[in-house]
């Protein structure tokens, strides 16, 4: 890995998007992060709280954009910061997803809808056929619904609440079935909770679809070092956080089941 990548720059925060009443958007200037591709991620750090992990939303021209939920003390810190504030950044870290053609379907679960809308942006032009789902618990909590209306072709953006609040009231894995039995996709990306990846992957194995998902797992360094984000023979932050078919296969016993928490302790998802 190229240490410039691995070295922390300090720099101000450019500017702050309120997404919704839990999620912001961080814009920063950095040269290495604008660079990144759809599906790697940043480092971030909040001075005198924590680092963290964060997938790459938007990078280019020196600027880079995260989306971020307030969920612990380093979400919560740093949503309380304003434009001019310094953070760190390490990184860009990771793989990213394969650009595929033809028909394109993304399944998209809270704040994993910013990498793939940074992918979608990508895809707009290439894609015969690009399709979306959408999901949250609630509809203040759906993100990017003009932003990917403009990126989506034929019937757009297919959206779902778990308390119904907008467009169907179920999860987001329920309209699947119906929808890869009626299209043959080329590609299915998904991004989100892992009991929604795991579902989605089995969906994708029974159709033969090509599949490809960003995980969330827990990490600390970033660059495959410490190994609190293992799965089964995989470090998400260095051989992901993408992964084939192929890979989660190989990992199917701890997929949606189990992970290390922050203790190293075996845990379930």
């Amino acid at each position: 890995m190229h240490t410039a990548l691995n070295t922390l720059r300090t720099t101000p925060i450019l500017s702050v998007k309120t997404e919704s009443p839990t999620v912001k958007t961080y814009t920063l200037k950095d040269k290495l992060c604008a660079k990144a591709k759809p599906g790697q991620f940043l480092m971030l750090w909040i001075p005198g709280v924590d680092e963290i992990p964060l997938s790459v939303m938007y990078a280019e021209n020196d600027r880079v954009s995260v989306t971020v939920k307030a969920v612990g003390d380093a979400t919560r810190h740093l949503h309380s910061m304003k434009p001019g504030e310094t953070v760190g950044v390490r990184g860009p870290f990771g793989n990213c997803f394969t650009e595929a053609s033809g028909k394109i379907l993304m399944v998209g679960g809270g704040t994993g809808t910013a990498p793939l809308l940074f992918l979608a942006r990508r895809l707009a032009t290439k894609a015969q056929r690009l399709s979306f789902v959408v999901g949250a618990k609630t509809k203040t909590e759906l993100l990017f619904l003009k932003e990917l209306n403009a990126v989506c072709t034929e019937q757009g953006v297919i959206t779902t609440t778990e308390d119904g609040t907008y467009g169907l009231q179920c999860l987001v894995t329920e309209p699947l079935g119906k929808l890869l039995a009626a299209t043959k996709f080329d590609m299915v990306y998904t991004c989100g909770p892992e009991l929604m990846v795991s579902k989605i992957f089995n969906l994708t194995e029974q159709h033969g679809i090509s599949f490809e998902a960003s995980l969330e797992r827990l990490m600390r360094c970033g660059i495959g070092l410490c190994g609190s984000c293992v799965i089964g023979k995989y470090r998400v932050c260095r051989d992901g956080p993408v992964f084939n078919a192929a890979q989660l296969s190989e990992v199917k016993s701890e997929l949606g089941i189990s992970k290390l928490g922050f203790d190293g302790e075996r845990i379930p998802v």
